[in-house]
């Protein structure tokens, strides 16, 4: 063989080489790409069992106080049982709390709480039942930034049932809450609340007053402020259902001249005289050009409203045709001269399993706060399981252009109602959703599931303190009467579990003394205790649930069905740092402050038909752990 001949054949051979490798490597790229588009990501879960509806906010938000001694994100939600919870994730601590802030409330999606951080940093919780209930309920923390220090439910009455409460504090007047809702004759109301005190009380100082007047009978609003002195409202004519053509409006409040006004600064009128009238006429759309968003011949909703980094509104809105069957998710913008409609997806139609009630029911839609034209939307999407509502983000560029980036994919379950957390800065979890089946929004005989959904974010939360493996020091039987010693040397934190069957019988009246402390649950109220020494702590919240509304015609009659007892129960008391804290089925209730507690004994006194187990572990659990005990 030549040289030449050579030469040629060692370069043949790596043009080969190459070929191979190559081929290999576009395998291997072949393989990842498949890998992705099968790659299946559903975001992390925030609680098993939660849902909310859209008109009520903010349910959740990210805090932060000056000084970093707080750094928390607070996300509320309902559950079919009836239970209004709360999740508190500290980025200090790396810890999370999963708080019961109401138990045996209608079982409503509508009735989400919303947070509400007051100026010495107290949190505030609105909570109300759907249009049936002329009050609102809440509770304010007795420490800063801290939702397991929640004190007792208080009441605000109103003369006209209540929904959907939007709280605000603006820096031009600290010493007043605008508290915005759907209130007098079903249509957007505001009152002005003082800032509670030390004990948590507030009322009315100004309103409530209506703030517009419809021509459709249900207005659907949406609010949000710009932190100084100005509060801004999206709203439409009525409910889509019942309304064809359905309009949009948006308006101002002035809260020094408490007067409401179209974007330009018109005055439309001073709130307290009497309600601004809108309607669907010609005349009224020259009369007030700059005050109406949207007038087409379509069923349209809103999902939200927000300000861009320059201070100008712009809106999440869905427009829907005339048979309820296509839902068309848009983007507003207020250019300064008009009112921009950018399109951005086909929705599809009702993201719900049951046909044939709620049709205008859109997967949703949420503004990102931090960066403009960008918004997430749940769209239906083929994915490995079939069609599944599916999380997107869509950027709306400056030249008018779309574009997407995929946030969920091949989902096994429905994605929906996205919510974008205010006040983050470089929070990593600044996206939640619900996730899983959704037949209804309120439990009944009809729908007995109602809303099978959990809550997911985009980033998971901390597994604080999981150990492996985590065995008490003490453990037994529980029997109906009679003392155990204890005899074991807890050091200064420690954890008590109790898990419990009632056999026929019942949990009231039912009490456990573990030496200069003790936790019972009232026979009268059905309300868990504690005493410590000689002083009495009261939990607001009733040792039973709602289920029994699966038993009864779907309504909001404001109707309380009477609380059903738990055939199990799982109690746990905790104590570390000075704080003693109760837990029901995993769920903080109550966080007591005691600077000594002393563990003797297990004394019980129990009706008949009551038995379970003890243990007692010689540190603290934590939520995640407690939850996992069986």
């Amino acid at each position: 063989m030549t040289e030449i001949e050579t030469y040629k054949t060692i370069i043949m051979k790596k043009h080969l080489l190459l070929l191979f490798l190559s081929a290999v490597l576009s395998c291997a790229h072949c393989a990842a790409q498949v890998q992705k588009e099968n790659d299946t990501f559903e975001g992390y879960e925030i609680t098993p069992q939660g849902a909310w509806c859209w008109f009520a906010d903010p349910r959740a938000l990210h805090h932060e106080s000056k000084d970093g001694r707080i750094d928390k994100t607070y996300i509320g939600y309902i559950d079919t049982h009836g239970n209004i919870k709360a999740m508190q994730i500290d980025r200090n601590t790396n810890r999370t709390d999963e708080v019961l802030v109401r138990s045996w409330f209608q079982p409503d999606d509508h009735n989400n709480p919303t947070f509400l951080v007051l100026p010495d940093e107290r949190v505030m919780i609105f909570y109300s039942r759907h249009t049936d209930d002329p009050c609102f309920y809440y509770r304010v923390t007795r420490e800063p930034g801290d939702i397991t220090t929640l004190g007792e439910e208080k009441i605000i009455k109103t003369r006209n049932n209540t929904t959907y409460p939007s709280p605000f504090i603006l820096s031009d007047d600290p010493n007043h809450i605008y508290l915005c809702w759907r209130g007098i004759g079903w249509h957007p109301t505001i009152g002005r609340l003082l800032i509670p005190d030390a004990a948590g009380n507030t009322g009315f100082d100004w309103g409530p007053y209506q703030i517009v007047q419809s021509t459709g009978a249900r207005p659907y609003a949406k609010y949000t402020s710009n932190g100084k002195d100005e509060i801004y409202l999206a709203y439409t004519t009525g409910h889509p259902d019942n309304e064809q053509p359905n309009y949009i409006y948006f308006n101002e409040i002035d809260i020094k001249s408490l007067t409401l006004r179209d974007i330009n600064g018109k005055v439309l009128s001073v709130i307290q005289d009497g309600p601004h009238r809108v309607n669907k006429k010609p005349e009224y759309i020259a009369a007030y050009p700059d005050a109406v968003v949207e007038h087409s011949d379509y069923r349209n909703w809103l999902w939200e409203v927000a300000l861009d980094s320059s201070g100008k509104p712009c809106i999440a809105m869905v427009r829907i045709s005339p048979d309820k069957k296509n839902h068309d998710y848009y983007y507003v913008q207020w250019t300064g001269k008009e009112w921009k409609k950018t399109f951005l997806a086909h929705g599809g139609g009702h993201f719900h399993q049951t046909p044939d009630t709620e049709r205008c029911y859109s997967g949703g839609m949420a503004i990102d706060k931090k960066n403009d034209g960008q918004i997430y939307a749940s769209v239906p999407m083929e994915g490995l399981y079939g069609s599944v509502y599916e999380i997107v983000k869509y950027i709306v560029h400056e030249d008018g252009s779309v574009g997407s980036e995929p946030i969920t994919r091949n989902s096994h379950k429905n994605n929906s109602r996205p919510y974008f957390i205010s006040g983050v800065e470089n929070e990593p979890l600044y996206l939640t959703w619900m996730y899983g089946d959704y037949y209804d929004w309120i439990v009944s005989s009809k729908r007995p599931k109602a809303y099978c959904t959990a809550i997911h974010s985009i980033e998971p939360l901390f597994e604080d303190g999981l150990a492996l493996s985590y065995e008490p020091v003490k453990q037994g039987l529980l029997k109906k009467s009679g003392i155990k010693k204890l005899s074991v040397n807890l050091p200064d934190e420690f954890t008590i579990s109790l898990m419990l069957e009632n056999n026929g019988a019942t949990f009231k009246g039912t009490e456990w003394n573990f030496g200069n402390f003790s936790f019972g649950i009232d026979g009268r109220t059905a309300k868990p205790f504690l005493m410590v020494d000689q002083s009495f702590y009261g939990s607001s919240n009733v040792l039973g649930n709602s289920d029994a509304w699966k038993r009864y015609g779907r309504a909001t009659d404001g109707k309380w069905l009477e609380p059903e007892m738990p055939d199990t129960l799982h109690l746990c008391i905790t104590y570390s740092g000075g704080k003693l804290r109760t837990y029901i089925n995993g769920l903080m209730d109550q966080s007591v402050t005691v600077e000594k507690v002393v563990v003797s004994k297990l004394e019980s006194n129990c009706p008949e038909g009551i038995s379970g187990k003890y243990r007692v572990y010689d540190r603290l659990l934590s939520q995640t752990e407690i939850k996992r005990l069986e």
